[in-house]
């Protein structure tokens, strides 16, 4: 796959933490154009402040609430036009939600499926489109290890995510031979804001840098599935082929 370099990068919930972490790399290892997508205007600014002050070829931003997009093809169009093109797109915004609130409100339970989803899985198909049409770029996902399986602990949230892997994956299957990429991002446990109400001490837990500097490379060189850090590949495998007689009897 040939690509233009500065490279052209839409990051979509780019105040993420970890999303926020992989536009410095875009910035200082690609020299990018970045454009910012998310709700508030003044933490945008200052990210394209620092991503520019880091080497950024140009940064840009836009105000939207990713979750009601409205028109995802419009939007995109724009974004295009606005870059001159788009090499890579970054889906990196979720929510986490409350578990035991899930189970018992029906609306926390579907504001957690259609913002980690329903809203994450259109804008999936409106880059593949993109993407196909000019045979070129990655479209990388940032998932979680939650999808693989369900746990009493976050099993709402896992089952978006394990919905969202399904879309990614066909979409790289879409893809084959035809030039774009498509990546999905598995990230265990981060020490992010999303997780401050967590216990999150011990050797599983990572850093936002350590996720970014995987779906950096990954948005590169390709491969569907990435596991962020990698040694949640293994430890996903077991827990997916535990039985059932010996998973629940399992606090995790």
């Amino acid at each position: 796959m040939t690509e233009r370099f500065p490279l052209r990068v839409v990051i979509l919930g780019a105040t993420s933490a970890i999303a926020s972490a992989t536009a410095r790399i875009y910035a200082q290892d690609a020299k990018a154009s970045i454009l910012l997508v998310a709700r508030n205007q003044q933490r945008m600014d200052d990210m394209a402040a620092d991503l520019l002050a880091r080497g950024a070829s140009s940064v840009d931003t836009e105000v939207c609430d990713l979750s009601e997009p409205g028109d995802v093809q419009k939007l995109l169009a724009d974004f295009q036009r606005r870059l001159g093109g788009i090499d890579h797109v970054l889906i990196a915004y979720g929510i986490l939600g409350e578990q035991s609130e899930a189970e018992r409100d029906q609306h926390a339970a579907e504001a957690i499926l259609r913002i980690n989803f329903t809203s994450a899985a259109i804008w999936c198909l409106a880059v593949a489109n993109l993407l196909e049409e000019q045979a070129s770029g990655s479209l990388v996902v940032f998932g979680s290890v939650a999808g693989d399986r369900g746990r009493r602990a976050n099993f709402v949230y896992g089952a978006a995510k394990a919905g969202l892997a399904v879309v990614v994956e066909g979409i790289a299957h879409r893809f084959a031979n035809k030039g774009p990429r498509a990546v999905l991002i598995k990230i265990g446990p981060t020490i992010t804001p999303m997780t401050d109400h967590m216990n999150r001490t011990g050797r599983l837990w990572a850093r936002p840098e350590e996720i970014a500097r995987i779906a950096y490379r990954r948005a590169e060189r390709g491969g569907v599935v990435a596991y962020a850090p990698g040694f949640w590949r293994a430890i996903m495998a077991i827990v997916r082929n535990l039985p059932s007689l010996i998973f629940n009897r399992m606090d995790i």
